[in-house]
């Protein structure tokens, strides 16, 4: 995996978490949700990202 990739989708991952636990702190659910989509989709993004690499050797 590029580091430049791996940098962002862990930063996208970071980002969701902070958001999620903002939410969780004033109560917003809606930022709760937001979120956790940004972690999962992180997550997605860095499992492809390894299958790609997998697949090239």
């Amino acid at each position: 995996m590029g580091a430049g990739k791996k940098i962002k989708h862990t930063a996208e991952t970071a980002k969701g978490k902070v958001k999620e636990t903002t939410g969780k702190s004033v109560g917003n659910e809606r930022l709760i949700a937001k979120g956790k989509a940004e972690q999962i989709k992180g997550d997605v993004a860095q499992a492809g990202q390894k299958t790609k690499d997998a697949m090239k050797h």
